[in-house]
């Protein structure tokens, strides 16, 4: 970031006069290369990334209004530009919009009374354009934007601006738009990652939505061209149920929905000076909550405008239904349909988001029962590995979420705590979000047939913490937590006891295990370093790791280096569904290399010691669509070669990792294992309760702890193979999420390993999205 985000909520005098001249290439200039998707049936000349920063500097110089920043960078170092478009009349105003920006955290009430006697204040309006790098004509939209209000003198623009400030993200995934993919350049779908935050372009529009709370969101999407009732191309949430119980959907729905409407109209308005017949004949669009039962729904937070709405903001998709012109210009047309809404609508709406943090302040949600909201959650230390406590935290911290640390030992639930636990009193402006971070999620099973994405998240289980609710009022001298220091430090003159339960304690082995220093690990799976002091202090620095000085057992494995290859979807179904496992085992501190299909298939593996699949088995295939077929093989020889050289592979002690249904099936089919496969519905998914054995892949895991599953995969034939964990044998296995017809996997196996070979199939998701982190050790398990 090069300067606070809230310094850019700027009022510049208005500027008459013509647009800025377009950028022409001078003579030998080579004209940037636009890319183009064969997912997208349409393709048009739109703005390349590389063409935006001289486009986006000369609107700035030639305009008052416009103030372009810098506002983080991509997962390769690319800028995020935010241009921030207001007015010199109305800078009071725009002043103001601060001072109820703090009021709405710090108290509600007074927040109302100060807009009452401020009608004026200024809100922000936060346009989010093309998060998925393939659907461009956002970006090319807040061009046109840009392009009016910050030129344009027109009453209704003036208008606007005198009542709002518009911020305009202008490419949220530059590495998506220059490599012609959905996802970023690590592999990540940034509108899956709204929750885990784990990426750079995320965490900058995360930042933004903490510090200014826009008032409505507008994610600009691709593309939907007919959905339910003809004539109705495109679609705009809100979407349908089921709804997450964390938002406060009666005060969010009740304007979303004319909203929308307002958009819809503005959109059917314009009809006449659109190119093509879908457009010129549209009667509407398609808004899920009004036309559909089910199917698009915004229950899980992982999304953009879902987020958004955590923070009582109107959070918005609007899916253009085509890749070229006409789409661009039914972006710029909902958009304009939104901001005249919220121009008639600003008080009234300004009064509902503050409400939903009145709700939080008061403890009062009316959209739940009493129970629903403990009054609190305590997040105790860890003595042994306080790292992971560290980092929910902070990603609490992170999203406006207030959290105290303890000064003094008290009892909760009649459980005594020590001194430095954190404390989340739910008593606060983020009520909603906090929960959403922190309850236990419910199973929605019986709500809904089917879910379009994910439905639990539980960052306590899934992250590896405990956060203990509480229905009592904590009555403890505390402080409220700015900011979570790393210390992580030596204790004594080693050997130096690391134990195995986070992956920061993974990540620290393998970083001295690449400096040379000697790394053992004993049958419990725990690690001792026995080397140079000074050594070990630079990295455990970096950590929040405390280690203590303990004898190394006798029994304990000299570590060496594993060259770890991962099989790489390059984007089979505009998914990279390996993407989560290789930055989880990068997050361990395994060096990874990505192998195409082909390349297994002409080289072989002898280059690595490991070898790890987790994504789609239709990988291994030559039968795949055009736009599908630079993943795969190219015919049944390739496919033949791929099984030959990854058996040979084995056989030469190699270890292979299978995780999920896609890598069950692949050992299956080149004949690694003879257990039986069984598959749940494609898209169930949740958090299920794991028994674990006694074992290697398990060393870390309580008997009975946590997994999460998506596709869900079980093995049954397991005689000839050594268990290492099943679903739990009891009908509440599963915890939350959706997952229907989940009895046949009751008590089944969902880990197992060869006997005779180096094969191990883990059945759950335990690098998913990145999101995982208490599952990464059965990956690095696995791997030792």
């Amino acid at each position: 970031m090069k300067r606070p985000l809230l310094s850019t909520l700027l009022s510049v005098s208005l500027l008459a006069g013509t647009l800025p001249a377009t950028h022409v290439l001078a003579e030998g200039d080579k004209a940037p290369v636009r890319k183009h998707s064969l997912f997208n049936s349409e393709k048009y000349d739109y703005i390349t990334f590389d063409s935006l920063k001289d486009k986006l500097t000369q609107f700035e110089k030639t305009s008052k209004r416009i103030d372009l920043r810098v506002t983080g960078k991509s997962s390769t170092g690319k800028n995020l530009y935010t241009v921030t478009i207001g007015d010199n009349e109305s800078k009071r105003s725009a002043e103001k919009y601060k001072t109820l920006r703090k009021l709405m955290s710090d108290d509600p009430k007074k927040a109302q009374n100060y807009l009452k006697v401020n009608p004026d204040v200024k809100a922000p309006i936060l346009i989010h354009a093309s998060i998925h790098g393939t659907e461009f004509v956002g970006t090319d939209a807040v061009i046109k934007l840009i392009e009016r209000f910050g030129f344009e003198n027109d009453k209704e623009t003036k208008e606007i601006l005198k009542n709002f400030t518009l911020i305009i993200n202008v490419n949220a995934n530059p590495d998506g738009r220059i490599d012609a993919t959905r996802f970023n350049a690590e592999g990540i779908d940034l509108n899956r990652d709204f929750v885990t935050q784990s990426q750079p372009e995320t965490k900058a529009v995360v930042k933004q939505i903490v510090e200014y709370n826009p008032l409505v969101l507008l994610d600009l999407h691709g593309y939907v061209k007919q959905r339910g009732v003809a004539k109705h191309p495109g679609l705009i949430l809100p979407g349908t149920p089921p709804h997450n119980p964390n938002y406060e959907y009666d005060l969010l729905y009740n304007w979303m929905n004319q909203q929308a409407e307002a958009m819809e109209s503005e959109l059917v308005s314009e009809r006449k000076n659109y190119e093509s017949e879908l457009y010129q004949s549209m009667e509407g669009t398609h808004i899920p909550l009004r036309d559909s039962a089910s199917g698009w729904d915004v229950y899980p937070p992982i999304y953009t405008p879902a987020y958004a709405m955590l923070h009582g903001g109107y959070g918005y998709t609007l899916e253009a239904p085509t890749n070229d012109w006409d789409g661009v210009k039914w972006q710029v047309d909902a958009v304009t349909g939104a901001l005249k809404f919220a121009l008639q609508n600003k008080q009234g709406m300004l009064h509902d988001q503050i409400e939903v943090f009145d709700r939080g302040v008061s403890g009062e949600h009316p959209n739940n029962s009493k129970e629903f909201y403990p009054e609190a959650y305590v997040i105790p230390e860890n003595k042994e590995d306080n790292s992971t406590v560290k980092k929910a935290v902070q990603h609490l911290i992170n999203n406006d979420v207030q959290v105290d640390r303890s000064e003094q030992p008290f009892f909760v639930n009649g459980k005594k705590y020590d001194k430095g636990s954190y404390i989340v009193d739910l008593d606060q402006a983020k009520a909603g979000l906090a929960n959403t971070f922190l309850w236990d999620g419910e199973d929605i099973s019986d709500d809904i047939d089917a879910m379009y994405d994910i439905s639990a998240w539980n960052l306590p289980e899934l992250w590896g913490f405990d956060a203990v609710e509480t229905n009592e009022e904590i009555k403890v001298k505390s402080t409220q937590v700015k900011k979570v220091e790393q210390d992580g430090k030596l204790k004594g003159k080693g050997p130096y006891f690391v134990s195995n339960n986070s992956v920061d304690a993974v990540e620290l082995v393998n970083a001295l295990i690449k400096r040379g220093v000697s790394v053992k690990r004993d049958t419990k799976g725990n690690f001792y370093i026995e080397g140079n002091k000074e050594q070990v202090k630079k990295e455990v620095k970096k950590s929040s790791l405390t280690l203590v000085s303990k004898r190394t057992p006798d029994d304990a494995v000299a570590l060496k280096r594993v060259r770890v290859a991962i099989l790489k979807d390059g984007g089979l179904g505009k998914v990279q569904s390996h993407a989560g496992t290789k930055l989880a085992l990068e997050r361990l501190g395994f060096d990874v290399t990505e192998v195409h299909p082909k390349d297994v298939a002409q080289r072989g593996l002898n280059r690595y010691d490991a070898f790890v699949y987790s994504g789609s088995a239709s990988l291994i295939s030559y039968k795949l669509s055009e736009a599908n077929k630079e993943f795969g093989l190219s015919n049944e020889e390739e496919v033949q070669a791929f099984y030959h050289k990854l058996k040979e592979f084995v056989s030469q002690n190699g270890k292979f990792v299978a995780i999920g249904a896609g890598g069950s099936q692949i050992a299956k089919t080149a004949g690694l294992t003879d257990v039986e496969i069984h598959k749940g519905f494609s898209s169930a998914n949740g958090i299920v309760h794991i028994a674990y054995e006694d074992s290697p892949v398990t060393r870390g895991y309580k008997d009975e702890d946590t997994g999460f599953v998506y596709s869900p995969v079980w093995y049954t034939h397991t005689d000839n193979v050594n268990v290492a964990a099943t679903f739990a044998n009891r009908d509440d296995f599963f915890v939350a999420g959706h997952w229907k017809d989940r009895k046949p996997a009751q008590g089944q196996a969902v880990i197992i390993q060869e006997r005779s070979k180096s094969v191990t199939l883990i059945g759950i998701e335990a690098g998913f999205r990145n999101h995982t982190d208490y599952l990464f050790r059965l990956i690095s398990n696995s791997l030792y």
